[in-house]
């Protein structure tokens, strides 16, 4: 099965190859969600802009997400507090606001089944870490309150409530706003040199470079492969079940995700980092087994997302040594609202104009953090494993995925089918 709902539902356009030489005043390489908003913005402002995408539009990570548009983003603002402090905080839950308001902004002309819903966060362990989200996004000025009983089917210990979020079909979205886009499909750029992508058929040359391709994959500069690692986790659709009016999702990181889409009922779940052994959807059909014992499957699918060191994108300067050239990554799940925060931030640094959030997701901030020893743990230990199949990425040894029969790897997230083809990236080539 393993194909999300949207892509049954829609036929996104279609696009030729880049056969020749191109030039450009931007180039975005990536064609999922970030780079064609970005795009949009960009030819909205009259910036002449090349999309480069290395399979289809919205092929990647974007076709698998669920759709949630919301500032909620778990328990992260006592989180925030902590780690950066108030200002920085209340900096996010503006960001992510303005990006759900735009949204509803462009989804008035877009028939792309936009609804708004509130979004809860839940616990089943502790009360405790809930009400002081609850206390830490008031005292921010954000809008949210408590709750001691939800619509699931089983007893929480308490949920913070964030109102008019919304959800929509991420496919139809991007149909309606790609198709008067100037976009080169089947178009893999392998490197940047002087302002110049190179691909297999052709080259673009551009004055500035936003990389949009999930995992930054240009490895000599920025530490991408320290800073980031992928996560892997799991939706079933179902049908026959009641549905919810919110959007729901565990603070716990190993817990299950809550939405309804017309008829269907969201669950998602069983997280793992990729490379690592999981159990894919069997957690999540138990449930429905126990809580919905009349669903019936819809439809089953996996996705795949960059996970920062301190929950924050990365969005800015790829790196000090890389002049105008631009990355947007690391949404940490929270892909919707992060590429719209992103598409905004990096229009208005293409253009040369101040943005209030660039000094808060730049790249460059710091790297301190107890995630960057692990990611390089893994490394080390992957890269010392011996085995025949390795990554073409930065030589790790891969693991078999006995659930959805692909080879991963656990330091960076590549993934390649049980033949050696490139399924993820950071990998630029299949295996050999």
């Amino acid at each position: 099965m393993n194909k999300s709902v949207w892509t049954k539902e829609v036929q996104l356009p279609a696009f030729k190859s880049l056969k020749g030489n191109k030039k450009c005043d931007v180039l975005i390489i990536g064609g999922g969600i970030c780079g064609i908003l970005c795009a949009y913005y960009l030819k909205n402002a009259g910036v002449d802009t090349i999309v480069a995408e290395a399979e289809t539009i919205a092929s990647g990570t974007t076709k698998n997400t669920t759709a949630k548009i919301t500032s909620q983003h778990a328990l992260i603002y006592s989180n925030l507090v902590l780690t950066y402090g108030k200002e920085k905080a209340q900096l996010h839950y503006k960001a992510n606001e303005e990006a759900i308001a735009e949204y509803k902004k462009l989804c008035e002309n877009i028939k792309c089944d936009f609804e708004i819903k509130d979004a809860y966060t839940y616990s089943l362990k502790s009360r405790a870490l809930i009400e002081r989200e609850v206390r830490c996004v008031g005292a921010l000025g954000g809008d949210c309150s408590f709750l001691e009983k939800t619509e699931l089917p089983f007893e929480i210990k308490g949920a913070v409530k964030f109102p008019h979020q919304a959800q929509f079909n991420p496919l139809k979205f991007i149909s309606a706003i790609a198709k008067d886009l100037s976009i080169f499909e089947h178009t893999f750029v392998r490197k940047i040199e002087n302002g110049m992508a190179i691909t297999d058929q052709g080259s673009i040359q551009a004055e500035k470079i936003i990389v949009c391709t999930h995992f930054p994959f240009l490895n000599k500069h920025g530490a991408y492969f320290l800073k980031l690692y992928q996560h892997r986790s799991y939706v079933t659709a179902f049908e026959n079940v009641p549905q919810l009016n919110g959007m729901y999702v565990d603070e716990d990181t190993k817990g299950l995700s809550f939405k309804s889409y017309k008829n269907l009922l969201f669950i998602g779940g069983g997280g793992h980092r990729t490379g690592k052994e999981g159990k894919a959807w069997q957690g999540i059909e138990k449930l429905a087994e126990e809580y919905y014992p009349l669903a019936r499957i819809n439809a089953e699918w996996a996705t795949q997302d960059c996970m920062s060191l301190d929950k924050l994108p990365y969005i800015g300067e790829y790196s000090k040594h890389t002049p105008n050239v631009y990355v947007a990554t690391g949404f940490n799940k929270w892909g919707m609202t992060g590429s719209m925060v992103a598409s905004r931030l990096l229009c208005d640094m293409a253009l040369g104009k101040r943005n209030d959030y660039s000094e808060l997701y730049s790249p460059q901030r710091k790297i301190i953090h107890p995630q960057l020893f692990a990611n390089g743990f893994e490394t080390t230990v992957n890269l010392l494993t011996p085995t025949t199949r390795r990554c073409p990425h930065l030589g790790c040894a891969l693991k078999w995925n006995k659930y959805e029969h692909t080879w991963d790897c656990p330091c960076h997230g590549s993934r390649f089918t049980k033949d050696g083809e490139l399924i993820d990236n950071p990998a630029t080539k299949d295996l050999d």
